[in-house]
């Protein structure tokens, strides 16, 4: 996945966060955003919440991607979110969701967006992966795991 070293910053991985739903969730994302791309927060929440009202973003396995198109967004972003307590997320496997990959896509990037989504499932699928991800705790070892896939 090196495509997604380019998406993805160590200034957008958080660890351990405190949240208690998928709406505090998309806040705490729509926040990061706003401060490390400008992109205003409201856009982003609307676009995560908006996504997510169509069907659950949630892949299994404790695992989320919630994923958005912006306008005007030049390039895809990205964004790792590891939450304190996993919270429930309406996924497949009825596991609450405790790893989060955000992904902001601009509006025409259909297969670009559809690329990068099934290359984080297939990354987030593997057992150990989800596994170091739910143990490291440095983003720079997070951004490492990711973009030397």
């Amino acid at each position: 996945m090196n495509h997604f070293a380019n998406i993805l910053s160590v200034n957008n991985i958080l660890l351990d966060i405190n949240v208690t739903s998928k709406k505090r969730a998309f806040e705490q994302a729509a926040l990061l955003f706003e401060n490390t791309q400008g992109i205003p927060r409201a856009t982003v929440f609307d676009s995560l919440f908006s996504r997510e009202r169509l069907g659950s973003t949630a892949l299994g396995h404790g695992v989320a991607v919630p994923h958005g198109r912006i306008p005007n967004l030049t390039k895809p972003a990205a964004a790792f979110m590891r939450l304190s307590n996993p919270i429930p997320f309406d996924a497949p496997d009825n596991q609450n969701v405790g790893i989060m990959v955000i992904l902001l896509v601009p509006e025409n990037a259909t297969q670009e967006h559809l690329e990068i989504l099934a290359s984080l499932a297939k990354t987030l699928s593997n057992a150990e992966t989800r596994e170091q991800l739910l143990s490291l705790d440095d983003p720079e070892a997070i951004y490492d795991l990711f973009t030397q896939q």
